[in-house]
C-alpha cells in the first residue's frame, strides 16, 4: 500500500518567517521612499509570494505599480531575503516532535508553497529539516500554483504519494481552497498569516498547537475521504 502523505504550507504553516518576510518587504518600500509595514499589518500582506506582499503594499500606499517597478522590487526582495537567510525563522513550537510521531507511524511528508522553490529549499536546508520532506515545490515549480489544484496534486505524485492517502495542512484560504478543490482533507493551523480565521473558509479541522496533529487526528481525516 502506498505510504499516506502529509503535504505541508511553509510561511506561517510550516515555520514562521514573519520578521524576515517584513524586513525584506519594509526594505523594498524604502527604496521607494515609502513608509514601513508594520508588524501588526502583517496578515494582510502574506500568503501568495513576494510579488503579491509587494503589490498589495504598493495598493495600501496608493502608489502606482508597473511591471517594471515590480520587477526592479523582487530582485531588491529577493537579494535582502536570501541574504539574511534563514534570519530569525524557526519551525513553530511542536513541530519537529510532531513530524517524528507521524514519521514513525509510517507517514511521509512533502511541502506545497506559493514561495519560490529556490528559497523554499534553501529556507528548510538552512534550518536543516530539508531531510524530512520527500518533495519541495515551490510557485515556480509547475506551470501553475496555488490555489490551482494542480499544484497540491503534483506535490503529492513527486513526493511519491496518491491523494486518496493525502491531507494537506495550511494556515490560509489559499491553502484550504486548494485542497477542496484537490477532494483532499485539509487541516488548518489558526496560528499562521492570515487577515481572516482560518474557520470562515470551513476546512476539515483546526488546530492551534502541533501537539494537537495527532495520529488518530490523521488517520480519521483520511478514513472520512475514503468512506
Amino acid at each position: 500500500m502506498t505510504q499516506p502523505t502529509i503535504v505541508f504550507d511553509l510561511d506561517g504553516t510550516l515555520i514562521d518567517t514573519a520578521p524576515d518576510l517584513l524586513a525584506s518587504l519594509n526594505h523594498c518600500l524604502l527604496c521607494e521612499d515609502m513608509n514601513p509595514v508594520e508588524a501588526a499589518e502583517l496578515r494582510r500582506y502574506v500568503g501568495m509570494g513576494a510579488r503579491v506582499m509587494i503589490q498589495r503594499a504598493f495598493a495600501a500606499g496608493q502608489r502606482d505599480l508597473d511591471e517594471e517597478t515590480l520587477s526592479r522590487m523582487m530582485e531588491v526582495f529577493l537579494d535582502h531575503y536570501t541574504t539574511g537567510m534563514p534570519g530569525t525563522s524557526a519551525p513553530y513550537p511542536g513541530l519537529l516532535a510532531t513530524l517524528d510521531r507521524l514519521e514513525d507511524a509510517g507517514y511521509a511528508f512533502a511541502i506545497c508553497t506559493n514561495k519560490l522553490e529556490r528559497l523554499s529549499v534553501s529556507l528548510v536546508e538552512k534550518l536543516e529539516i530539508a531531510h524530512r520532506f520527500r518533495a519541495v515545490c515551490g510557485a515556480d515549480t509547475f506551470a501553475f500554483r496555488k490555489p490551482d489544484p494542480r499544484h497540491l496534486l503534483e506535490t503529492i505524485a513527486k513526493a511519491g504519494g496518491v491523494p486518496s492517502r493525502s491531507i494537506m495542512v495550511g494556515d490560509s484560504r489559499t491553502d484550504i481552497d486548494t485542497a477542496k478543490a484537490a477532494g483532499i482533507p485539509v487541516v488548518a493551523v489558526d496560528f499562521g498569516y492570515t487577515d481572516r480565521h482560518v474557520r470562515e473558509f470551513e476546512p476539515s479541522h483546526i488546530i492551534s498547537h502541533y501537539d494537537e496533529l495527532s495520529l488518530d487526528l490523521v488517520e480519521r481525516l483520511l478514513d472520512a475521504a475514503a468512506s
